[in-house]
């Protein structure tokens, strides 16, 4: 698999794979939360090619404090194969590079094989409660 940042014309690619890992919520439209990403550390918008199509995504932040994963996501048929972990990979090096000390994920409760897929990669739970405000509605 090829890593490389996201662009544009991926746009519609990324987004139906989004729909297949089902990452899109009724409260989030993927085409606006692409273009809030490309306004603050759009390198870190990376995507995973096989022969010229979308197969993976991770979108990862950082504002000094904290980096954060998003939207990582592999389609369902090229599962197990190790690509999450590689962008899970570039992700971590890229923060790491930015001297990022910690890197926090949301996973959605009922997610068993995402939250073992973290664990398996090294990550723990941290006993904190999620808390959200929309302030802008889409």
């Amino acid at each position: 698999m090829k890593i490389q940042p996201y662009s544009p014309e991926y746009q519609d690619a990324v987004i139906a794979l989004w729909q297949k890992c089902h990452l899109v919520r009724p409260n989030n439209n993927p085409q606006k939360d692409i273009q809030r990403k490309l306004k603050v550390n759009p390198e870190l918008f990376l995507i995973g090619l096989l022969d010229g199509k979308v197969v993976a995504t991770g979108m990862g932040g950082y504002e000094g404090h904290r980096g954060w994963v998003n939207y990582l996501g592999v389609d369902p048929a090229y599962r197990h194969k190790g690509y999450a972990r590689q962008l899970m990979n570039a992700l971590e090096a890229m923060l790491l590079e930015r001297g990022c000390p910690k890197l926090n994920l949301q996973v959605l409760a009922d997610n068993r094989d995402a939250m073992i897929f973290y664990e398996r990669i090294g990550y723990k739970r941290d006993e904190v409660v999620s808390m959200g405000k929309r302030l802008i509605p889409d």
